[in-house]
């Protein structure tokens, strides 16, 4: 069995998603636009869905994709229309894009944007989360680990994406900036008492680790 015949069975287990949803993950594949993808798109939902997210942060959301899974849940969750989610980009374009999506699937009235760097926003943005994503630059991981720490709620979770890295990490000769970050952002959260958490093997792997 492949990498890729496995990823292609788990996605197929993914209950029908709204034409739009799926619209965007054909674009995703047509345009290699890096997106978390339906199984672990499927599988946030999930973890927002059995913690009862009320308030959840993105850093690094894309064009909205993941920003989706984490605002249905949210609406499930609260059906008074209480709940937040927070999507970051740097780029004005993306943000634009997200905002269309959103309105398209009628869950905009959920979201709060920002473009701007993401733990910066993070920082400026008044906690606690029920949730935090993190999906931003590799090199950049270990230092948003403590900002992470401050705004997430006791009992929240924090999930990482592409914790496996294509396979980068195994690589001993692969010492770049970005696979380092990863592989020193996973020692320091599988070894501290602060976190219980566990690698996921989803794609290009999650982390998810829910803070003592």
């Amino acid at each position: 069995m492949s990498t890729q015949q496995l990823e292609t069975y788990l996605n197929s287990l993914v209950p029908q998603r709204p034409s739009l949803v799926r619209q965007l993950e054909a674009y995703a594949d047509k345009h290699n636009f890096p997106i978390i993808g339906p199984a672990a798109g499927y599988f946030c939902y999930q973890q927002a869905r059995l913690i009862k997210a009320q308030r959840i942060f993105e850093l690094g959301s894309g064009y909205g994709y993941s920003t989706y899974w984490f605002a249905r849940a949210v609406a499930e969750n609260h059906p008074d229309g209480s709940g937040e989610v927070f999507h970051t980009v740097w780029d004005e374009e993306l943000s634009q894009q997200a905002r269309s999506h959103m309105a398209a699937l009628k869950l905009d009235h959920l979201v709060r944007y920002h473009v701007s760097e993401a733990v910066a926003a993070l920082r400026e943005t008044d906690g606690p989360f029920d949730l935090i994503f993190n999906d931003i630059n590799k090199e950049g991981y270990v230092a948003s680990l403590p900002v992470i720490e401050e705004k997430l709620r006791p009992g929240g979770l924090l999930i990482i994406d592409n914790m496996i890295w294509s396979g980068r990490i195994f690589d001993e000769n692969d010492t770049s900036e970005a696979t380092e970050g990863i592989r020193e952002f996973t020692r320091r959260i599988t070894s501290s008492d602060n976190w219980i958490a566990t690698l996921v093997p989803i794609r290009d792997g999650l982390i998810v680790a829910q803070k003592q």
